[in-house]
């Protein structure tokens, strides 16, 4: 049967409760949770019918309890009472509602969500409150708690006869809408975080980098938009800016967009620039960290960047400046003892990271790796030293890593991924 349903506003109606098992203290939990006027009538009442405000009055039903009562909620789950009840109706003229009995009601109780004065009922007309009660908690999931506020907010203003239609809608949107920073990590799919799987999964719009993974690209929903701002060095496909203003104007017309960046958001990947733009703009925003190449690629080669008897501190750098210059300004950390150092698009300028760390006084045969497509099945692994890294870089695949310090000769001994190719440099070998 189908079912056509409208919301009542009990107003001034008093409403009665009959029964005091766990059933009627999930409906009289309910209707005090939304300010209802009701009274409870019973034999018996659990326990913790004692958390419940209402009049609470121990005996068997019968017919003069009915008086002067609009609603009647059965939560007995006895069919004498329901008989009874459904006898009396119309000579008491009180809407009724019999739990789990949908044929016999008039009205139903809806999962309800509260953000203040403002309500989302989900109701299944009867049929299953399991699935209602479901459809709400993911809604709940949804939805930004601030709707509390925007709603007071706007009903203080309509109070002041203060009523702008086009401005409530564009703060709703902008409200609703929401940006979330994703780390992919090195495109392993495996290596997503749950939370990052669980938020491309529910992403109205994806935006989607350059070195992001065909792997992880699969696992967006086909109806969900897909929109590329690939951003390769040196060759810009999208400006940052632009990136910067195609995530706002999303956001603020209410989308819940998903912004898929390689390895971490905040390692060398401009994420606190994009961050910082939505909160300018009161967007909300959540960042997912991911597995960065700086972590993953030493891990997946063998190489364990602070083992105890190899090194004791850990740097982490980028050999690329805006512009498409070079960063040489951390090769001093070449020179010192027991000292790892990560660096980071730094194939292409090999030449002359090598040559600098050589008149800085670096160790020429300082072990030195690259390691390439880190996690992935075409990983690359080369070992060689720091003078001869030019000759290998130079046809490395990309994107890489370099990794210098005495840490590189444990890729010997620990174990590393399966790689497509390893190269080993005759002389260290």
């Amino acid at each position: 049967m189908q079912y056509k349903t409208l919301p009542i506003v009990l107003k001034d109606m008093k409403v009665l409760l009959i029964g005091g098992g766990k059933v009627a203290l999930q409906k009289a939990e309910v209707m005090q949770r939304n300010a209802v006027d009701f009274e409870c009538v019973s034999s018996a009442f659990i326990e913790e019918f004692q958390s419940i405000n209402a009049r609470q009055t121990q005996k068997d039903f019968e017919r003069g309890d009915l008086q002067n009562y609009a609603v009647v909620v059965d939560a007995t789950g006895c069919e004498d009472v329901m008989n009874s009840l459904l006898a009396h109706k119309k000579e008491l003229n009180f809407l009724y509602n019999c739990v789990d009995v949908p044929a016999v009601c008039d009205f139903f109780f809806a999962a309800l969500l509260e953000y203040g004065s403002l309500k989302i009922a989900v109701s299944s007309s009867g049929a299953s409150p399991t699935l209602a009660q479901s459809v709400r908690e993911k809604i709940q999931r949804v939805l930004p708690k601030e709707l509390e506020s925007l709603n007071a907010a706007l009903q203080s203003k309509r109070s002041e006869g203060i009523i702008d239609i086009n401005e409530a809608k564009k703060e709703a949107k902008k409200l609703l809408g929401k940006v979330t920073l994703v780390g992919c990590g090195t495109g392993d799919v495996d290596l997503l975080t749950l939370k990052a799987y669980k938020s491309i999964q529910n992403a109205d719009v994806v935006f989607i980098d350059h070195l992001i993974s065909d792997e992880i690209i699969e696992i967006i929903p086909k109806d969900t938009m897909k929109i590329s701002v690939g951003k390769q060095k040196g060759a810009h496909s999208v400006k940052q800016e632009k990136i910067n203003e195609m995530l706002i104007e999303y956001a603020s017309n209410g989308f819940e967009v998903a912004r898929l960046k390689a390895g971490d958001p905040y390692i060398f990947g401009r994420g606190a620039e994009e961050a910082q733009a939505l909160i300018e703009h009161n967007i909300r925003v959540d960042v997912i960290p991911g597995i960065s190449s700086a972590i993953a690629g030493p891990l997946s080669a063998g190489i364990a960047p602070t083992a105890r008897g190899y090194a004791t501190n850990l740097s982490i750098v980028s050999a690329h400046l805006a512009g498409n210059s070079i960063n040489t300004e951390w090769i001093d950390l070449l020179k010192m003892k027991n000292h790892t150092t990560i660096v980071l698009m730094g194939l292409s300028r090999a030449d002359e990271i090598v040559k600098a760390a050589l008149e800085a006084g670096a160790d020429a045969n300082m072990p030195t790796a690259i390691i390439s497509n880190a996690s992935r099945p075409n990983q690359t692994r080369i070992i060689t030293t720091l003078r001869e890294l030019p000759s290998f870089a130079k046809d490395a695949p990309r994107p890489g890593i370099i990794v210098f310090g005495d840490v590189v000769n444990l890729a010997k001994i620990l174990p590393s991924y399966e790689m497509k190719e390893e190269i080993c440099d005759e002389k260290i070998a």
